[in-house]
């Protein structure tokens, strides 16, 4: 089967740190830029952070930019986001998406998916 799985949501308080992963099954994810994306209660989807294929490219959106790290390791199939200094406003589904390239990536629109993950929830409350 096809898929993408992310993992590592949780609870936490905030000020604290998570590490999301997005894992793939079924197919190789080095030939693809990842995006991470979140989707907040009553909100609209937001681009969060993209990584081109090799990893050599990586963006973030302002929201994020400064707390958190984006990286690969094609060996093991996985892109991570690592996330500091989280804040309440950090709280929503995180989903993984890959896409054909980094330039539609970086575009923050969600285009050029070949595959989403079924995200993973990230609640940063005390």
């Amino acid at each position: 089967q096809l898929q993408l799985v992310e993992s590592g949501g949780g609870l936490v308080q905030p000020g604290g740190s998570l590490r999301l992963s997005c894992a793939a099954s079924g197919f190789t994810l080095d030939i693809y830029a990842i995006g991470w994306f979140r989707q907040a209660p009553g909100k609209e989807r937001e681009g969060v952070s993209c990584i081109s294929s090799s990893g050599a490219r990586k963006d973030y959106k302002d929201s994020v930019k400064g707390r958190s790290t984006i990286s690969r390791d094609n060996a093991k199939n996985t892109v991570y986001l690592q996330m500091n200094t989280l804040k309440p406003e950090d709280t929503a589904v995180y989903y993984c998406a890959a896409i054909r390239s980094y330039t539609l990536c970086v575009a923050w629109e969600g285009l050029g998916v070949d595959y989403w993950g079924k995200g993973t929830l990230v609640t940063v409350s005390s």
